[in-house]
């Protein structure tokens, strides 16, 4: 998988993001699956989950870098401007704040993405899997708190973003 470069604020991406991983996931699901059929599903799954982390982790600090700074204001911005970008994800903002950023995802274009491709097994691993990551490697004192998704069934994603004060 290429690298997931996030743009920066006085910058266009070429492609949204949702559009990267539409590109992204049919190989990714291909690679994947190869593995399985050596390694089993869920090693395989287990795996490409630790890579796109890595992946994210790197995406979050070179984002916060683009950015010029990376408190949780600059994450809603990030979250705004790119993950919601083209009507990816409709949020409901909880709190925002210096120490908390919270909100749910209402609508999430992910899903759709995933199921019109056939590729819903894959989604969580793909997409949602990032989020911790790139917020810690945008802040490493900022802590992703989230008990569900849509991509597994809930009726929304619940984001609790919270920068720790160590």
């Amino acid at each position: 998988m290429s690298r997931d470069k996030e743009h920066g604020p006085d910058s266009q991406p070429a492609i949204s993001h949702l559009m990267r991983r539409e590109i992204q996931a049919p190989l990714a699901a291909c690679i994947i699956s190869g593995f399985g059929s050596v390694v089993g599903r869920d090693k395989a799954i287990e795996v490409a989950t630790a890579a796109i982390q890595a992946d994210a982790l790197e995406a979050g600090r070179m984002t916060a870098k683009k950015y010029g700074k990376n408190s949780l204001r600059e994450l809603s911005r990030v979250v705004r401007e790119v993950w919601c970008e083209g009507d990816a994800l409709v949020i409901r903002m909880q709190e925002e704040s210096d120490e908390r950023l919270s909100f749910d995802v209402t609508r999430c274009g992910y899903v759709g993405l995933y199921d019109s491709m056939g590729l819903r097994e894959f989604g969580f691993c793909l997409s949602c899997s990032r989020d911790e990551p790139f917020a810690r490697g945008f802040n490493p004192r900022i802590r992703l708190l989230r008990t569900q998704t849509i991509m597994q069934g809930a009726p929304h994603c619940d984001f609790r973003f919270i920068l720790d004060q160590g």
